[in-house]
């Protein structure tokens, strides 16, 4: 659905913009408007009153409507069926849906009890379960067009025509914050189980006193705290850069279709699009469920450390 008003350039800025709500500098709380010059179409659909202000000004107050909604959303969706099934769930009888969810938490519970050795914990399968789930529904988002939401939202007109809606990203994990929020909250767990498990001390001798004891602490502090805290980063540093590659390739792709009706070459153009675009797709279906599994295995192995004592 590329717009034949965007130079390649404008098309792929635009797509890769949030929709953003925030505090502007006059203190007025609105929609951001990116300005991306798109000559003709930018003069005729904008008039100076209907301007917001640069996603720039609003600084930390900048809230990504688009990720908020689709991460929730999502996460609703995962829940609501997780209840659905438990709730009609039949020994006798059950159904397929409950057969493939079942095998789903089967493969999940195996994947904990190799990785993870403290025995008894009531929190790591279900976070295990639920981060996979969650992530694999909102990874699947990337396989959606990149016009369609959008499209759909300013009632199936393009939106660089400046509809109602001027962005809005489906993938909620191409989103740095996304990744970074639930990376964020695996640490503060790895911090606590930390403390629980050796206390406050015990901790701080495993980024202190490690690996050449208490005569080279400052070397010691050097090699393992950046290496502790760099571990967390990268969990949602890894699934963020992956999505956010394959969403760029999918952008790429829906170049091809900007002149599909225009002429011949236009047309021959769009095909190899199609072709493209199915067989990226085909392809990213395993990148999407690799990085969901990736992500889950991490959070595991990185609380099974945290309850490993080190002498």
């Amino acid at each position: 659905m590329a717009s034949k008003e965007l130079n390649s350039t404008d098309f792929i800025q635009h797509h890769l913009q949030n929709l953003t709500f925030g505090e502007c500098s006059d203190g007025k709380w609105r929609f951001a408007d990116h300005h991306i010059n798109i000559g003709k179409a930018h003069t005729e659909h904008k008039t100076d009153k209907d301007y917001t202000c640069d996603v720039k000004e609003m600084g930390f107050n900048a809230i990504h409507v688009d990720t908020m909604v689709m991460s929730l959303l999502l996460g609703g969706i995962v829940s609501f069926l997780f209840w659905s099934i438990a709730r009609k769930a039949s020994a006798t009888n059950p159904s397929k849906l409950q057969n493939a969810f079942e095998y789903v938490i089967d493969f999940v519970r195996g994947a904990v009890n190799d990785t993870f050795e403290p025995k008894g914990n009531k929190i790591i399968g279900p976070l295990a379960l639920t981060s996979i789930s969650w992530i694999l529904l909102m990874n699947l988002m990337d396989l959606l067009p990149v016009d369609l939401i959008p499209w759909i939202a300013n009632g199936f007109q393009s939106s660089v025509n400046y509809g109602p809606v001027h962005y809005f990203k489906v993938l909620p994990v191409a989103d740095i914050n996304a990744p970074a929020g639930m990376a964020l909250g695996i640490a503060i767990m790895i911090h606590y189980y930390s403390i629980k498990n050796k206390g406050v001390g015990g901790f701080l001798a495993e980024l202190t006193l490690q690996p050449l004891g208490k005569w080279a602490l400052p070397f010691n502090m050097i090699v393992e705290i950046p290496g502790f805290y760099a571990k967390q980063a990268a969990l949602g540093l890894r699934l963020y850069g992956n999505l956010f590659a394959g969403e760029m390739i999918f952008i790429l792709i829906a170049l091809l279709f900007g002149s599909f009706f225009e002429s011949i070459a236009g047309f021959m153009w769009g095909a190899l699009g199609i072709l493209l675009h199915l067989g990226w797709a085909i392809f990213h279906i395993l990148i999407i469920a690799l990085q969901a599994y990736v992500f889950m295995i991490l959070t595991v192995v990185f609380l099974n450390q945290a309850h490993e004592a080190h002498h």
